[in-house]
């Protein structure tokens, strides 16, 4: 009974082997070499632009910070934010009172000043004339040594005060000129043509001078219609920038457009951020916008017509390096391989691996060749996003192998069998 239980299950089973036989032959797993599924393209000639790409904000090409030399209340302000002036035009006063009352002490000392070198030259004077006197007699024997050498000591004596008054009254002079400095800086005017991009004090408000503090920054006036990005650019990338080179560049304010710039100023020294463990060093890039590039945004009607605004965010695309007509294959189908690993099972023929010596690794590619792939060492020049440069090892219409990644990377070895097949098939 037991015995024909059993033969339907065996029946089943073999059924289910002959299955996987047919399967299998039609796949080409039994008697036949399994094949990879691959997609491939022609090695094509074509123009390459090499790009860094780095983020940074917009900011004014030329602005000026404006703090108060002397400090005081704000009893006029003339400016609204994004006001347009000219050079020379008043922006705001801060209330003169204390600085006019220094001025009038000043001219009074002065005045004091140039009486009291009156009084000393009259002194001088008489003095002088007393030691004439004095000599006279003296030569004639008349009067004592003792006398003339009062007399003569006298006239030294006034000589001498007069000189103290005559630097007396150029000290109250410089004084009365620096009161007057002073005063006049309670006034505060435009120092150049422009917008008040920024206004952070209002009309009574009481400010610090920079005399002896950093002072307080009032406003700032800029020049809206030229514009840069001032882009920070790792420092492993910024030797192939520079100056003059053209720049693409990608506002966030503005989604799916590019506008043109160039590199005007390439920073000397790092800017250094992150703690000792974990530090980053950039440096300072500044493209400027070409006007050309957004003429079309500016409307000359709206009170504010400039496009961008200082602190708008940006990314930018600094072209450094153009080659045309050069050899080229997707970035995607360049991987990299240890020299002989094919061998003894994908390791290297000296089974003893030096761990302190990292396995030298050479950059190549896998061609399609008679319905296999064959790994050829290749040396590369520039990239871009999609292309990169193949400047030894390939040849034009060479069929190289594009996808999958995976396969590329890692499963594929030279002389594998292969089977071509669309990409999007190959994907599906």
């Amino acid at each position: 009974m037991k015995q024909k239980r059993m033969v339907p299950f065996a029946i089943g089973l073999l059924v289910i082997v002959v299955a996987l036989l047919v399967v299998g032959k039609k796949a080409g797993w039994i008697g036949k070499e399994y094949a990879i599924s691959v997609a491939t393209q022609k090695v094509e000639s074509k123009t390459i632009t090499e790009f860094i790409t780095a983020n940074g904000k917009i900011q004014p090409q030329t602005e000026v910070k404006i703090s108060p030399d002397v400090s005081g209340e704000i009893i006029e302000l003339y400016v609204e934010e994004g006001d347009q002036v000219k050079a020379g035009d008043p922006l705001c006063v801060i209330k003169p009172d204390m600085y006019i009352s220094a001025l009038n002490r000043s001219e009074a000392t002065l005045n004091s000043s140039k009486a009291r070198l009156a009084q000393a030259e009259a002194q001088q004077i008489e003095r002088e004339l007393a030691f004439k006197r004095a000599r006279q007699l003296f030569e004639s024997s008349t009067i004592p040594v003792s006398e003339f050498e009062s007399a003569e000591a006298a006239f030294k004596v006034a000589q001498a005060e007069v000189r103290a008054a005559q630097f007396a009254v150029k000290s109250a002079e410089a004084s009365v000129e620096e009161a007057k400095e002073q005063l006049t800086k309670t006034r505060i005017y435009a120092p150049m043509s422009g917008t008040i991009s920024a206004l952070k004090v209002e009309k009574g408000e009481r400010v610090v001078g920079t005399n002896m503090y950093a002072g307080t920054e009032m406003m700032i006036v800029a020049e809206l219609e030229k514009m840069e990005v001032q882009a920070e650019v790792n420092e492993n990338d910024i030797v192939k920038v520079s100056l003059n080179d053209t720049a693409l560049i990608e506002v966030d304010a503005y989604l799916n457009r590019k506008f043109k710039g160039v590199v005007t100023e390439i920073a000397n020294s790092a800017k250094v951020t992150g703690t000792a463990t974990d530090q980053v060093t950039n440096f300072d890039v500044k493209v400027f916008l070409l006007p050309g590039s957004y003429a079309d945004l500016i409307d000359s009607t709206a009170r504010q017509f400039y496009p961008f605004r200082p602190g708008m965010s940006a990314t930018v695309d600094i072209l450094t390096n153009t080659r045309e007509d050069v050899i080229s294959v997707p970035i995607a189908a360049v991987t990299t391989r240890v020299p002989d690993e094919d061998k003894k099972g994908g390791q290297k023929e000296n089974s003893q691996t030096d761990l302190s010596q990292p396995e030298e690794r050479t950059e190549v590619v896998f061609v399609h060749r008679d319905g296999r792939a064959r790994q050829v060492k290749i040396k590369t020049g520039i990239q871009d996003n999609v292309s990169i440069e193949i400047t030894e090892g390939l040849s034009e219409n060479d069929e190289v192998i594009t996808a999958p990644y995976n396969a590329i990377s890692k499963t594929l070895k030279d002389s594998m069998q292969i089977k071509i097949v669309p990409e999007k098939e190959l994907f599906e």
